[in-house]
Parts: C-alpha cells; sequence; structure tokens
C-alpha cells in the first residue's frame, strides 16, 4: 500500500470549498480531518451473552484502535482527497495455545503478503509498517494492576504509515477507555408515544442531540459498518438473532489476515465511512432545523455525535460529543432551553439526556426503533426513554419539516452540490 492513498479521484471547485471551509485546518473543537475509533470488547459477566462469558470461559480480550489523518492532494491536475496517514492498533488476549496458533498465522501471512523483515519485529511494504509484539504480561495489563488469566498471552499487531509519528497519547488512549470500565445499559421507564411533536410548542425554546438517524438519511453508512469492516462484532442475516456476538477469538479475527494479505483492497473498505461522510449532502432533516433555529425556537448547538459534519454543513453550530479522552463531556446547554429534541440517537452513553432531565428539560425523541439490516426490518428500541419523555416513531426529515408547519417556520430549499 501506497500514501496517499485516494480516497475520491477527482474533486470539484465545490467540494474542495466544503474541505477548505469544514474539514481542513484549526479552529475547531476537534480536528475534522482524522477520522477516528475504538473497540474494547472483553468477556464479563455483564456481556456474557455477546461476550461468551461463562465460569469456564472468561479472559478473553479483543482492542482496535484506529486514527486516519485525511487531506488533500495537488500532486494531480485535479485535486483529489486521500488517506494521508495510516494508524491501525490491534490487539488481542486468549488462551496461548489459540495466540501461538495466531502468531504462526501471522507469520505466513507476511510470507504469502510480500512483506519485508526490517528488523526484530518489523515488516515493511510499501509506505505501511507493521510491528507484532507477544506478551506473556502486557505492559499496560502491568501498569493497570490486571493479572493475566492463567494459560493465557496476547498479541499486538499495529500498523502504522511511514514516518507516521504515534504520540503517547494516542497509544494511550483505547487503554484509558478499558480502564473505564464497561457502559451499564440505562434502565428503560414508560415514555409516551406521540404521532408527531406537536406537544414540543409548549417546552419552547428546545436544544437539540444528533445521532446517527439523520446521516443514515442522508446516505451514510449505519454504525455496524464499522463493526463489520473491523470484524469486531459478527454479523447475521438472521434478524430474529440479533446477539451480535463479539470477535474474540483470534481465529475469528479476519481483520489481521486481510491487512496482511492486502492492505490496499482492505483500505479502499476502512475509507468508505469517511468517503460517504464528506459526499454526503445536509437533508431536509438539517435545514429545518437551520430555519427553526433562526426563528429563535431551537437554541445553543447541535449536540452532535457524528463526524460527517452535515449539520455544520447546514450552518449551525456543532458541539462534538463523541469523543474518547472525555468519558462524560461537558455540554453547553443553553441557559433558556426548556427541551431536548434526541434525534436518530439510540442510548445516553454521554448523559446529555439524563443531564438535560436534572436541569428539568423535558425531553423528546425522533427514532424509528428499527433498522434495515441485510434486507431486513430490525426492531431496535430506544434504551433508556424516562416515563415523561416523548418518542415520535417516525424518521427525521417528516417529523422536522412537519414541526416547521405546525410553529409556522418557512423551509428553504435545499441547495445541492455537486
Amino acid at each position: 500500500m501506497f500514501l496517499p492513498h485516494p480516497v475520491i479521484e477527482q474533486l470539484n471547485d465545490a467540494q474542495v470549498a466544503t474541505w477548505e471551509q469544514h474539514f481542513a485546518g484549526a479552529g475547531h473543537e476537534r480536528p475534522r480531518a482524522i477520522e477516528e475509533g475504538i473497540w474494547r470488547r472483553t468477556q464479563d459477566p455483564a456481556n456474557a451473552v455477546q461476550s461468551g462469558w461463562s465460569k469456564d470461559e472468561q479472559g478473553r480480550r479483543r482492542i482496535v484502535h484506529y486514527r486516519y489523518r485525511y487531506d488533500l492532494d495537488y500532486t494531480f491536475p485535479v485535486p483529489r482527497l486521500v488517506l494521508a496517514e495510516l494508524y491501525l492498533y490491534t490487539s488481542v488476549l486468549a488462551p496461548k495455545d489459540e495466540i501461538d496458533e495466531h502468531r504462526a498465522n501471522v507469520h505466513s501471512w507476511l510470507v504469502e503478503g510480500g512483506w519485508r523483515q526490517t528488523g526484530d519485529a518489523m515488516w515493511a511494504k510499501g509506505d505501511l509498517r507493521v510491528t507484532i509484539t507477544p506478551y506473556d504480561d502486557h505492559p499496560q495489563d502491568e501498569r493497570a494492576s490486571r493479572k493475566t488469566p492463567a494459560g493465557f498471552c496476547s498479541l499486538d499487531v499495529v500498523f502504522v504509515s511511514e514516518d507516521f509519528a504515534v504520540m503517547r497519547n494516542v497509544r494511550q488512549m483505547p487503554w484509558n477507555v478499558l480502564a473505564g470500565g464497561i457502559r451499564i445499559k440505562d434502565e428503560r421507564g414508560k415514555p409516551t408515544y406521540a404521532d408527531d411533536l406537536s406537544e414540543l410548542s409548549q417546552y419552547l425554546p428546545f436544544q437539540v442531540e444528533i445521532g446517527c438517524g439523520t446521516s443514515i438519511e442522508a446516505g451514510v453508512p449505519p454504525l455496524h459498518f464499522l463493526h463489520q469492516a473491523y470484524r469486531v462484532t459478527e454479523r447475521t442475516d438472521n434478524v430474529m438473532k440479533q446477539t451480535h456476538p463479539f470477535v474474540l477469538s483470534p481465529q475469528k479475527d479476519t481483520l489481521v489476515r486481510e491487512m496482511l494479505l492486502d492492505a490496499t483492497a482492505k483500505a479502499e473498505e476502512l475509507v468508505t465511512m469517511f468517503r460517504a461522510s464528506f459526499l454526503a449532502q445536509p437533508t431536509a432533516a438539517h435545514h429545518a432545523l437551520k430555519a427553526l433555529h433562526e426563528a429563535g425556537h431551537f437554541v445553543g448547538p447541535v449536540i452532535q455525535h457524528n463526524f460527517d459534519l452535515l449539520a455544520a454543513r447546514a450552518g449551525l453550530e456543532e458541539c462534538f460529543v463523541r469523543r474518547y479522552d472525555q468519558k462524560i463531556p461537558p455540554v453547553p446547554f443553553h441557559p433558556e432551553a426548556k427541551s431536548l429534541v434526541v434525534v436518530g440517537l439510540h442510548a445516553d452513553r454521554r448523559s446529555v439526556q439524563k443531564r438535560a432531565r436534572e436541569r428539568g428539560m423535558k425531553v423528546f425523541f425522533i427514532d424509528t426503533e428499527g433498522l434495515e439490516e441485510f434486507g431486513q426490518y430490525m426492531p431496535y428500541p430506544l434504551e433508556g426513554p424516562q416515563d415523561d419523555d416523548v418518542i415520535v416513531k417516525a424518521e427525521a426529515i417528516p417529523t422536522l419539516t412537519a414541526l416547521c408547519r405546525q410553529l409556522g417556520v418557512q423551509t428553504p430549499v435545499p441547495t445541492q452540490v455537486a
């Protein structure tokens, strides 16, 4: 694999302007040219169904952390969007016989993939470097005073682009997330279901929290696409089997094999989410929110969980809360907000809704409580609505445009950018 790796071969003037305005440079609340994700899968009684935990089967762990930097490349006649730097970290803890077999497989894939050994634990191919490091006791476990289960050991496989300096805070981040413990799911109350948001008129002005629902409406893949791309969760086309077990066995982890055998082909899958996010356009739902904000019914920034910047590109201020350096990030609630409208967000992982209720704000949800997977509909109820909350079981576009009509707010016609 050679870098820069093309993500979009040709950008037009409008797309270059979008990059320069929204993705490039400093001065934003986060580096918007960076895509990052972390999964830590562990066996615990709290996740026994997904992890396979039992008294006789426990102690497995798998960590995947990626961090990519994108940029514009002007070495060709037409500017193109490229993947400029790559960092992909994997760590697996499992019984020793499985790790030994995995190490043997990794070395055979290095040979088959044409990698060249450049050090005791480093191999090179193109502009990528990979290190393979076994541990009887992982140094991060020693640092955190975590005991390695008897008969277990671990293997770290790390891919990094040549000359990319991996800062200590980046290396440490997945282990800090691991130390934060397993998230305990919220207990659902007895919310009220409504046909529309007409009751919201009694709780104006409102603030907004956005999940992936509006992004999916704009054509961005859902989060489970990344679960599949990074092989962190098993997917099934049987919608009746919704457990989606964790991929914890090194023998089931195909991510390392795919990268070692053909990193260029795998990269096409790994950049799909960022490419789709960049190409997506704000929908009528985003433009409805913009109109409601201009009319004074919606106040404060959009509390945002997505990195596609669709709300920002519709002209709204965003506060990005899907962070790894802060488990419960601060949220700038507007002092005049009387309610919180939560759009397409399954669970209150950052305690935004909880904190809104503590402030006396009424919470409204816009959510279909289901999703399409493998061409079939799968129920996906909201995790933690409470007794006084209101759910409108519908998509964002018709619900928010209807709210504009109810409040007498004219919505602009979206301008599509090629």
